[in-house]
Parts: structure tokens; C-alpha cells; sequence
């Protein structure tokens, strides 16, 4: 998988026995597939092409343990400019506890590339308190934003046409 175009680089990070990594080539989809469809209620209809296509449009970051093994995932849909979305924060269930989902997420928002983005956005049912730490609040705004929901269809990968576009040489 290639950078976004707001990324100049890979970063990885140490953190106790664990390495944080936004290395793409070490981030086993399927894997992570599955362990986000046992353990986590959010993603339990989740399809791999879905993921695959979030995971290849946004900033993955990995978390692996000693013997690199992914324990932990979450990923930001940005421009890179001007809005973050702090998207999928999962710790395998044996991982938790540990301060690693934390971590992660303060990596993510601390990314070095993402320093020009003041605007950022989660959604959490159950980890305000988590969230919080890293400065998250409720919005006090709830007027000025809004959403729209569809219904869920099945995905479909879907290639791009090819360029009717030319160049002039």
C-alpha cells in the first residue's frame, strides 16, 4: 500500500514491550479482520473488502507485540489539513488494560503529519473517559453538526474508470 499524499514518511514508536507502527506492510488484514469481528461489537457484520478499502484510503496505524504479532489497530480518515476522523481504536482483548489503546490514539493525534489539523472527530459509545485523556470532549455544538445515515449495502469493490484525461506534451 502506498503513503497518502499527506504522509512524508512511516513512523513507529516504542511503547513498553509493544511497537506502534504506521507501516503499512506489517498490517495483516485478515488477521485483523477477524479479531475486530470477534471482539469488537462494532464490527461484527464487518466484510474484508470494506475494511480493506478504509484501511487503503486512511492512515492505519498497527500495534504489535514483542514478537510482532498485530494487538491492536485504529486508523484516521483525514485530508491532512483540516480534518481528522479518529476511526476503529481496537485492542485484542489479552492487550488491554495496558494503556495500548490510549497510547494509540495519542499517537494517531499526535501524528507528525497531522500537525496542521485542528479539527478532529470520534465517535465512542462507551470510552468517553478514555478519549478525554487526550483532550476529547463532548462537542458544545451538537446544533451545528449532523449526519446522514444510509442503509448499509453490501460491498462491492469498485474500480476507477480509466482517464479520459490527456496531458499536452
Amino acid at each position: 500500500m502506498q503513503l497518502m499524499p499527506y504522509e512524508t514518511d512511516v513512523y513507529t514508536w516504542n511503547f513498553g514491550d509493544y511497537r506502534i507502527s504506521t507501516d503499512r506492510q506489517y498490517l495483516d488484514i485478515e488477521i485483523l479482520h477477524e479479531a475486530m469481528r470477534q471482539e469488537a461489537y462494532w464490527a461484527c457484520d464487518l466484510e474484508i473488502g470494506r475494511l480493506t478499502q478504509a484501511v487503503r484510503c486512511s492512515l492505519p496505524f498497527g500495534a504489535y507485540d514483542a514478537a510482532g504479532t498485530l494487538v491492536g489497530f485504529c486508523r484516521v480518515v483525514t485530508d491532512g489539513a483540516m480534518f481528522a476522523y479518529l476511526r476503529d481504536v481496537f485492542i485484542t482483548s489479552r492487550h488491554r488494560g495496558q494503556g495500548l489503546g490510549v497510547e494509540l490514539a495519542r499517537r494517531a493525534v499526535g501524528h507528525p503529519d497531522l500537525a496542521n489539523v485542528g479539527n478532529w472527530l470520534l465517535r465512542t459509545v462507551d470510552a468517553h473517559g478514555v478519549y478525554a485523556r487526550l483532550g476529547f470532549t463532548v462537542t458544545d455544538e451538537p446544533q451545528s453538526y449532523m449526519t446522514l445515515k444510509l442503509p448499509r449495502t453490501p460491498f462491492r469493490q469498485r474500480t476507477a474508470p480509466a482517464s479520459t484525461i490527456t496531458r499536452p506534451k
